[in-house]
């Protein structure tokens, strides 16, 4: 996994006036009388604690005072004290209170804010003036420009032109606002807007700015619908989940955009978007470049719209949030923890209110809050061993998945990956899975991975046997048997989802082609020993058998075992047969590129 670390600024310090930086005019004092200075006092990474000290450098009291600025797209006053701050896009405004609006002479007061974003503010305005006392030239400001007019309008884009303002000293520039927020600034009078929504509603307005860089009002509104529409969601009323990795846009380069091309996003309900980390008894991100940071060229985005260097939100985030205004009915939750990560849930299961507050606090921040339904919890394996070993007790699961409940309401969904271990005395039995049923709203049963290479010498086994077959290395290591066990400790069977691996596990050194046989250690995979993605192994090694449910393929000495269309086909009807709520699967980039697992699990469980 690859991760990429913010760097830290130098200094916490930005100081303001900014001489000859205008912007919307307020009442103003008398020139010269008043300064206004800005101060970092802290920052956290993902937003900071700001001060503005308004000083007064004249001889007589000021009665009010009010500081304006503006801040880059994406940063943001999440919440102040001593002032009324308010804001128009990325324009903002702070008022004194009642209590602290009087200035004497040589005196000064302060107010503070808490921010979202990296940003710094800019053109900064003390009661109409320069925040270094400077006057504002006493020309006057330019007109409105003419209401916009639109064309051209697609799935993604409009072409909009108005008619010019007018100004004493000449007209420089535009600002094109889109519902209310900066988008573009131009110096002719008509622009085309890009990387928007299909069947989604828009207004524009332009206001003109001129040589003396004082900004105008906006003119007349015009609104505008795209073209296009939504893709209806799959039929059928179960869940067919994906897992969607952060990592797979670097060496795999999997994007979000390949579920459209592939056509999978028609075909599943829910996204699970892996991995958030799990570390000092809190959720976490998991890499943050691939997160919210990326840039997407145009080729690579859903929208078809290449990233810029200044909007609010990039990455994997953004993707999500193009791709469910394209397909309105997925749902994508955040996935924590993982096989790697697992080990954290230990010191989190310490104070699960705790823990549960953090998760919220992240998977609903502001940022990205519209992109996620809900979490989901992958922590492998409650109080029994994983890569590393758990000793939280049995009641541990329960207590976590009830705070995280508790926390996130009946609004979003939470819910859990879980071992599929149906021996007696296994992983099931380690941890309350019955008890913290209640809490979720279904679990993802890990069938598959039973056996493999992790074994190097054999004997060879399908990874994910749907029932148990004469030889198995492992008994109640199967499918059936894992659906069983939690059915038997009261967990209902819509609450389970069957899981589907699309990879497969192999061996090599193998010299027979039915199950059973002898290895020298792990084959060759393309990014791990012993794994490798279905679209490689259905040319370079087809299927030709099956036993429990599951494919199996001999080629020269290796030997592998993986699902494909028609045993994912018997194990949707299996598992339809049993009541389960849908299925899932790990992890889409393993598929083909016109998604045909996806197609089998959506088909069969329809």
């Amino acid at each position: 996994m690859r991760f990429r670390h913010r760097a830290v600024a130098g200094f916490a310090t930005l100081l303001l006036p900014l001489a000859g930086l205008v912007g919307l005019a307020s009442p103003a004092q008398a020139a010269t009388t008043a300064t206004a200075t800005y101060t970092k006092s802290s920052d956290w990474g993902t937003g900071f604690e700001g001060k503005w000290t308004v000083k007064n450098t004249g001889t007589t009291a000021i009665s009010s005072w009010t500081v304006e600025w503006d801040f880059p797209s994406g940063t943001s006053v999440t919440s102040a004290w001593d002032a009324d701050v308010t804001s128009s896009g990325t324009h903002w405004t702070a008022k004194n209170k009642s209590y602290n609006g009087s200035i004497a002479a040589g005196a000064s007061v302060s107010f503070g804010f808490n921010g979202a974003g990296s940003g710094s503010p800019s053109n900064c305005k003390l009661n109409g003036d320069s925040c270094d006392g400077t006057t504002v030239p006493g020309d006057a400001a330019p007109s409105a420009p003419g209401t916009p007019t639109a064309s051209s309008i697609t799935d993604t884009s409009v072409k909009l032109t108005w008619s010019a303002a007018t100004d004493d000293k000449g007209v420089k520039n535009y600002d094109v606002l889109r519902d209310g927020a900066k988008v573009a600034t131009v110096t002719t009078t008509s622009y085309t807007d890009t990387g928007l929504t299909a069947s989604t509603d828009y207004s524009y307005t332009v206001r003109a700015r001129d040589t003396a860089d004082q900004t105008g009002p906006a003119g007349g509104a015009v609104a505008v619908h795209t073209t296009g529409g939504t893709t209806p969601p799959p039929t059928g009323n179960k869940v067919k989940l994906g897992y969607f990795t952060e990592w797979g846009i670097y060496g795999r380069n999997y994007n979000v955009k390949n579920l459209v091309t592939s056509g999978s996003a028609a075909k599943i309900t829910h996204i699970n978007y892996a991995f958030g980390n799990v570390t000092g008894g809190k959720c976490a991100i998991g890499d943050s470049y691939a997160d919210y940071d990326k840039a997407f060229t145009a080729d690579q985005s859903v929208s078809g719209a290449a990233d810029t260097w200044d909007q609010p939100l990039r990455g994997n985030f953004n993707q999500l949030r193009q791709l469910k205004a394209k397909y309105p009915h997925i749902k994508v939750l955040w996935s924590f923890g993982g096989w790697t990560w697992s080990g954290g849930f230990a010191q989190a299961a310490a104070n699960p209110a705790a823990f549960a507050q953090s998760c919220y606090d992240l998977v609903e921040d502001p940022r990205w809050a519209d992109v996620f339904d809900g979490i989901d919890i992958d922590w492998e394996y409650p109080n029994a061993c994983g890569l590393s070993c758990d000793t939280s007790g049995a009641a541990a699961y329960k207590n976590l998945m009830q705070a995280l409940r508790a926390k996130f309401g009946t609004g979003n969904l939470v819910t859990a990956a879980t071992t599929a271990d149906g021996t007696s005395g296994g992983k099931v039995d380690a941890a309350d899975y019955a008890g913290a049923a209640q809490y979720v709203d279904w679990y993802n049963v890990m069938t598959y991975d039973f056996f493999g290479a992790f074994d190097a010498d054999g004997p060879t086994a399908p990874h994910s046997p749907l029932t148990t077959y004469s030889g198995i290395p492992q008994a109640g290591f199967t499918t059936a048997d894992a659906i069983a066990k939690f059915k038997s400790k009261g967990v209902a069977a819509s609450k389970l989802l069957i899981g589907i691996g699309f990879y497969g596990r192999g061996w090599t050194g193998v010299t027979q082609a039915a199950p059973g046989g002898t290895a020298t250690g792990p084959a060759a995979g393309t990014y791990e020993q012993g794994i490798e993605d279905y679209k490689v192994l259905k040319t370079s090694c087809p299927a030709n058998g099956t036993i429990a449910g599951t494919a199996y393929a001999y080629c020269g000495n290796n030997w592998w075992s993986y699902d494909t269309p028609a045993t994912i086909g018997t194990k949707m009807t299996w598992a339809k047969n049993q009541g389960l709520g849908g299925a899932f699967f790990w992890e889409f980039s393993g598929d083909t590129s016109n998604g045909e697992l996806v197609s089998a699990i959506n088909s069969g469980m329809s």
